[in-house]
């Protein structure tokens, strides 16, 4: 008798759970097929201290085959997926086509950046949901206080050392306190006269880390004010332009930095799955399976999942119930194969959360108890060792030459501006022009030829943000590494790279700025 096929799309929390946990739970008895369009899985949590250069990029990437024994990993980049035909339709990294069959099917293709209609946004901000996105931001940051420090005018002196940071949740709360800590160390070897850069963080919330205990988010406002921070509730981005910010309180901040951390949206290629949604998410009952398709789960950012403690309402897009969720569909992927105990509904117990604000300082509340300082550093240090799936030792020995070692301020140009557009859909993936390098655009170019052509490049080599008549958009800094194989086939979000692989189903409607009223969320806690 053949072994049943499971497919599992995606490799994020959710994703990575599951087929460890169906790995565990089978036995051999079941092929278990893993698409994802990198060969690791990417622990978002860590990822604002490799843009801040406390830990190297290597060290929050698990390699799939080294800790997934029992799985077929299948680099892709999934474009359709048939329902009818129980078949997944992919693209792979040097642009050829596949398909692979199922018997039961895990969607878990997790979220990428939520964009909203503010003008300027999508052509001037940056996002962080994957590596190019940080390691983009560090040569970015880098750069500006070196630009800075040799700059003859004041005023692009001041712009060059502003940096902006929307979106006070776990992401934009952490990148601004890590990222802080890098500029001031930078500015005391490049700066004269000892000028600090200046961090602002902006947020439509009536306070920072409005998801957890008031306790917790004064922890937080407190210390991010104590470093100089620039701290501002219920303001947020009316404008974005190359020279700077326009407020919604009518004060325009002259910055050459905007990063966005407002939150995420599920996937597009839920959308085009054709089932039912909720806000962008597949709706699915608590045992995660998909209502008229029993062969067909979904768990993560990607599905609506019910919180049975909260009747009518879903569960949050966080980590924590990604890495949750991804256990109870291994479990009742088995279950349903007859290859496992019986299925299970998924219901969450909230362990606390923790916020990591760099060097001894954070803001924790295991099981309800809130901390700060030293010990909420200890707890959500040992927290995230426990998390990791894999690199715990090489984690624990850049967190001591961190301490004991000053940073490396340099600049790596591993990822240029127009690699890492804030409007794609597929964060995990850096942009790359069809055919290799693309030339400098002619001056002034339509907007369509402007969102492919790299941009004219800053003094000291940076792509400009925002060039008039050359950039593409200053994307968000997408996800995982590139898919620039050998070869230098089109990424799958190059419009200029039409086929096999160009942009995935739904995605012309993704790359438009979202509406207000889509799911807000933080994948990455």
């Amino acid at each position: 008798m053949s072994r049943p096929h499971v497919v599992i799309v995606g490799a994020g929390f959710a994703g990575y759970r599951a087929a460890r946990t169906l790995a565990r739970v089978t036995r051999g008895r079941a092929h278990i097929t893993l698409l994802n369009p990198t060969d690791y899985f990417l622990y978002l949590p860590l990822l604002p201290q490799v843009a801040a250069g406390a830990l190297e990029a290597r060290r929050v990437t698990v390699s799939l085959a080294g800790t997934l024994p029992g799985v077929r990993l299948l680099l892709g980049e999934a474009g359709r997926v048939d329902l009818d035909a129980r078949t997944v339709h992919y693209t792979d990294p040097e642009g050829g086509t596949g398909a692979v069959g199922y018997d039961r099917l895990v969607l878990a293709v997790g979220s990428v950046n939520k964009l909203l209609p503010i003008p300027g946004v999508a052509e001037h901000a940056h996002g962080f949901r994957g590596l190019p996105e940080a390691l983009y931001l560090r040569d970015h940051v880098t750069r500006q206080v070196e630009l800075a420090a040799v700059t003859g005018d004041p005023g692009t002196r001041a712009a060059r050392r502003t940096f902006v940071v929307v979106g006070a949740g776990y992401t934009g709360t952490e990148v601004a306190a890590q990222m802080q800590m890098l500029t001031d160390g930078l500015a005391r070897r490049h700066l004269p006269g000892g000028t600090r850069p200046r961090w602002m963080l902006l947020d439509v919330a009536p306070r920072v880390l409005p998801e957890m205990d008031e306790r917790l988010s004064r922890t937080a406002d407190r210390v991010l004010r104590a470093r100089g921070v620039d701290v501002r509730m219920g303001t947020s981005v009316k404008e974005a332009t190359h020279d700077g910010v326009l407020l919604t309180d009518g004060e325009f901040v002259a910055s050459r930095t905007l990063v966005w951390c407002v939150g995420v949206r599920p996937d597009p290629l839920v959308e085009a799955v054709g089932q039912p949604l909720e806000r962008g998410r597949l709706i699915v009952d608590p045992y995660l399976q998909v209502p008229g398709r029993p062969e067909v789960f979904a768990c993560g950012d990607a599905a609506a999942v019910p919180d049975l403690d909260h009747p009518g309402a879903f569960t949050p897009m966080t980590a924590q119930h990604a890495w949750r969720q991804g256990r109870v569909a291994g479990e009742n992927v088995a279950a349903a194969l007859g290859l496992g105990r019986r299925r299970r509904a998924y219901r969450h117990r909230d362990l606390g959360f923790a916020v990591d604000l760099g060097g001894v300082h954070a803001a924790a509340n295991p099981f309800g108890v809130p901390l700060s300082g030293l010990p909420a550093g200890l707890v959500t240090r040992g927290y995230h060792l426990a998390a990791l799936p894999g690199n715990r030792v090489r984690v624990a020995a850049d967190w001591l030459l961190d301490a004991v070692l000053p940073r490396q301020g340099v600049q790596l140009g591993l990822v240029r501006s127009w690699a890492v557009p804030l409007d794609t859909a597929s964060p995990e993936l850096p942009r790359v022009p069809a055919g290799g390098p693309a030339p400098a655009p002619a001056d002034p170019a339509p907007a369509a030829a402007r969102a492919t052509a790299p941009a004219r490049n800053e003094p000291g080599g940076e792509p400009a943000k925002n060039q008039p008549g050359g950039e593409p958009s200053r994307n968000q800094p997408g996800g995982e590494p590139a898919r620039n194989q050998p070869g230098g086939e089109p990424a799958k979000n190059q419009p200029s790279a039409p086929g096999p692989s160009g942009p995935r189903p739904a995605e012309a409607e993704a790359q438009a700025p979202a509406p207000a009223p889509e799911a807000e969320a933080e994948g990455d806690t």
